[in-house]
């Protein structure tokens, strides 16, 4: 009944034969929940953290992600080898969907699917600047 009446009042205003068009190019084919089903279910969005052990684990940060939540990866717990297959994967999978992949620190990243916005960059430590002993073997492992 309400939606008859916004029905009417676009047509009103829009004309008969007018499209809307959307924002995004990214078809949404690729998530499990449209974006009208997951705004109904959830009026705020949800952000899971992970730390994977192995890369079988990347499949499930996909799944979270084809589900329109936030994925935080912490990739300390896994060989480097193993990390950056994760990260190839997981940049894949935020391609195929529109999202995004930002670092947030030493091995560990934020995954965003296209109905999160993130705003500002998380700054990298300069490289001219010396660290310690301690600082310089932790980042060794994840020096990509």
């Amino acid at each position: 009944m309400a939606f008859d009446k916004i029905k009417k009042f676009m047509d009103n205003d829009f004309g008969e034969g007018s499209k809307v068009s959307t924002p995004t190019n990214v078809s949404d084919e690729y998530y499990e929940v449209s974006k009208d089903a997951f705004k109904e279910q959830n009026a705020s969005s949800k952000m899971v953290l992970v730390e994977p052990r192995a890369y079988s684990e990347s499949q499930q940060i996909a799944d979270y992600l084809k589900s329109r939540m936030s994925v935080v990866v912490n990739l300390k717990r896994v060989t480097p080898e193993q990390a950056k297959r994760i990260v190839d994967f997981l940049s894949g999978t935020l391609y195929a969907i529109g999202g995004e992949l930002q670092k947030l620190g030493n091995g560990i990243f934020l995954c965003t699917p296209n109905n999160i916005m993130v705003e500002g960059k998380m700054s990298e430590e300069s490289k001219e600047s010396k660290p310690s002993k301690a600082k310089k073997e932790d980042n060794e492992e994840f020096d990509w």
